[in-house]
This record gives C-alpha cells, structure tokens and sequence, in this order.
C-alpha cells in the first residue's frame, strides 16, 4: 500500500460523503418532494452535519496512525464535539462523546448504550473512508472498520453496517468494480449474519428499476438503524457507481434520513466515479481542516 495514494482516496471518498451529507441535509421541508422530483438543486450554502464532523476524524486518525487507533479515535470524536457543537448527533451519541471527553473509558461507555450497545447508523455514516484507505484489502478494511465502529457502536448491526459501508467503498475504488448484485455478494462476504446482512441479500434481488420496492422492503433510515439505511444505500450505490450525481438524487429521493443515507452513497460513489459536480462543491460549506 502507498500511504500517499491511500489518503488521497480516502480524501475523495470524504468529499464525496461530505458533499452528500450537506446535499441530503437540505431537504427536510415542505418542498423537498416536489424540488427531488424536479431536481432543483437547493439554494446557498450547504451546512455539513454530524456525519462528515465524525468522518473528518476518521480521516485525521488514518493520517496520524495509518490505521484505526481507537483510543486516540475516541478522543477525536470527543473533542471535535465539544469544540463544535455540530448539529445532527443523536442524543444519546452526543453524551457517549461528552462521557469520554470528561474522563469516562469510551469502552465501558458505549457498551452502557441501549443495555448492548448502539445499532444505530452512526459508525455506517463515517465509514466510507477507511474502505478507500485500505482498498483493495477487503479483509483489513473490514476489520479496521469493525474497530472504528466500536468506539462509539458496540451492537453487532451497528458494527455490520460500519463494515458493509466500508467494503462497499473499497469495491469502488477499484478499477472496474462489480455491480448489481455481484457488488452486493462481494460485500456480502465480509459481513456477519443478522439482519444487515439478511437485508442485503433481499437487495440483491431487487432490480434497478424497482426503486419503490427497494424503499419498501430495505428502508430508508427512518429508523435510524444501521439496518433500515444500509442495505437501502449500498443498492442505490451498486447500479450507480458511474454517476455521483444520479446517485445522490436517487437517494434522497427515498426520503428517510436523507443526509445519512446521502453521506453514505456519497462515500462510495465518489470513487468510483471520480467526479463530484463542482457546482455542488463549491455549495457545500468549507471543509476543514481538508
């Protein structure tokens, strides 16, 4: 692996997530249905929200360490909220992060969450990165996005999303990855079994023109579960892995929890299709410190 090649992808995935994240933010009102079926791009600044805040941690831990540190990702997470109280987090994210900014062991406090950890989408939304990282080793991506979902998601879903997200955005870095089903079969064979991965293979039997029934039988986050977003994001990813743009409009329009299941196709479609419409960059709000 080439430490400089594999930042610089994990860069793109990060702008791509970013952009996404700030894009599906902007349609929680009124008109969004009627601005999705239209594709009328939002005016003004796009604000980014707790999805990129957490990634850009992630890519700042890769770029320190080279893989996933937890103890100093933990830190991260903490201190990145409590010095920018960004909006999106999860109240019960938001004092897990509180927790270990103030001393408290971040793997005692997230395994208090929910009498078995957190299932929720979180550790999914922010790890698109590290697949682009460590591409094209399916197997350390997997495990390096196992590690960085137990810093703050300790349930077995939480951490199956964290690592389908990630293997899904290693395939895409690829020079010519799979797509449909095949796409969703390889990741399939780095997550275990449980309802993300069940999900999963329902989505492999879903066609690309069937849009409603992927909405209808895999969920577009409305639950804010890792396995009511997941499997929805990485259907929409696998037939669009050419067209960032297509992509993302395809998957706000499922409605859910828009700038999560945006960030998530974002992370991944990026590298693949190597362009972000520039238009849409220059709309997102600035991305620091990258």
């Amino acid at each position: 692996m080439n430490p400089g090649e594999n930042l610089d992808r994990a860069k793109l995935s990060l702008t791509g997530l970013s952009v996404g994240d700030a894009f599906g933010e902007q349609f929680f009102h009124p008109r969004a249905r009627k601005m999705i079926a239209k594709r009328i791009l939002p005016p003004g600044i796009w604000p980014w929200t707790d999805d990129t805040h957490m990634a850009i941690s992630i890519l700042e831990n890769l770029e320190e360490f080279g893989e996933i540190d937890q103890d100093h990702l933990a830190q991260r997470f903490a201190h990145r909220l409590v010095n920018d109280r960004r909006a999106g987090y999860a109240p019960s994210t938001w004092n897990l992060l509180e927790e270990i900014f103030h001393g408290s062991d971040w793997r005692k406090a997230a395994k208090s969450r929910f009498r078995g950890g957190s299932y929720g989408n979180g550790a999914a939304m922010r790890s698109a990165p590290i697949g682009a990282y460590f591409a094209p080793d399916l197997a350390k991506t997997a495990a390096q996005a196992r590690l960085s979902a137990l810093v703050t998601h300790t349930h077995l879903e939480g951490v199956a999303g964290a690592i389908a997200i990630a293997v899904a955005a290693a395939i895409a870095a690829g020079d010519h990855p799979s797509v449909g089903s095949e796409f969703i079969e390889a990741i399939l064979t780095h997550v275990h079994e449980g309802e993300v991965a069940s999900r999963l293979r329902i989505a492999m039997r879903i066609p690309s023109y069937s849009f409603d029934q992927a909405v209808s039988q895999l969920g577009t986050g409305q639950l804010i579960t890792a396995q009511d977003t997941v499997p929805f994001c990485i259907w929409v990813a696998s037939y669009n892995l050419q067209d960032y743009e297509e992509a993302l409009w395809q998957t706000v329009a499922g409605l859910g929890d828009r700038d999560t299941t945006c960030a998530m196709v974002g992370g991944i479609v990026a590298l693949s299709s190597k362009h972000i419409p520039p238009e849409w960059i220059a709309r997102r709000e600035t991305l620091y410190p990258f």
